[in-house]
């Protein structure tokens, strides 16, 4: 069994993989400064019993590096750490590839993989709008290269720093509104937040989608990942698909590829 584990700046997403079959998947909070045995007793814990035979992760968090990288170290299993100068098979057409984040990398993979392939063997393009602690509108060309793309605060960053400056404000449960006219604090913050970034996405991904219609000659698949998707994706207009958990699913695509290429265990360091 493979376990995939997105480490992000609000939450770690950890899932199992028979196959190309996500067998199961949880969601933690993730602890900056958490060592090596914390992570591993929170690992079995959430396992159990089910054989781990290979390990594929990423982390957008620098503090909580060092101890995954002794944690995987200590793993008898082949393991890959995306990062910089690992091969994932995604050519990136950015300025600087290694400002890229292995989250991003890893989901363009999957969105290619799993959207933007046609059953004649073409591609089509894909953005991928992925609802976390930033909210990141990216583009993938058909050929399933990296564009870049467009990030934004996240809706709960968006709503702490809104409660923190305005001092008749508060945090608020996020919610989808009934109505856009809230008749309340609560239900005008919920509306100003969800709907806006509903807005937001619209927006951008049409500039995204009408940039890549005039470079590629046909529109994207839009595609919703991300744990706070389900807030907002009803709400956009623009969305057509919906994965929640599209950077795993990378993180699988990346570890097969690494294998098949006769690679062991891969990782990154300073």
């Amino acid at each position: 069994m493979l376990l995939a584990v997105d480490v992000g700046n609000s939450q770690t997403v950890l899932a199992t993989f028979d196959g190309d079959r996500r067998v199961g998947c949880w969601r933690v909070t993730t602890h900056a400064r958490a060592t090596s045995d914390e992570l591993l007793m929170l690992w079995r814990g959430l396992l159990r019993d089910t054989v781990v035979t290979g390990v594929a992760a990423c982390s957008t968090v620098p503090a909580l590096l060092p101890a995954l990288r002794r944690l995987l170290d200590s793993l008898a299993v082949p393991v890959t750490l995306i990062g910089p100068g690992v091969r994932t098979g995604v050519p990136l057409h950015v300025d600087n590839p290694r400002e890229v984040g292995a989250d991003r990398v890893v989901t363009a993979l999957a969105a290619h993989e799993l959207f933007g392939k046609k059953p004649d063997g073409g591609g089509r393009p894909v953005v991928v709008v992925d609802f976390g602690t930033s909210t990141n509108v990216d583009a993938v060309g058909p050929e399933g290269q990296f564009l870049g793309g467009a990030l934004a605060p996240g809706l709960e960053v968006s709503l702490e720093a809104l409660a923190n400056r305005a001092a008749q404000l508060r945090s608020v449960e996020l919610t989808v509104p009934t109505h856009a006219i809230g008749k309340n604090t609560v239900a005008a913050l919920q509306s100003g937040v969800v709907l806006g970034f509903a807005g937001l996405v619209d927006g951008l991904v049409a500039r995204i989608a009408a940039e890549l219609v005039a470079q590629f000659g046909e529109p994207p698949v839009v595609v919703a990942t991300g744990g706070l998707h389900p807030l907002v994706v009803d709400s956009c207009r623009s969305i057509s698909e919906r994965e929640p958990d599209l950077t795993v699913h990378g993180l699988r695509l990346a570890f097969e590829r690494h294998q098949a290429s006769g690679g062991g265990t891969a990782s990154t360091r300073p």
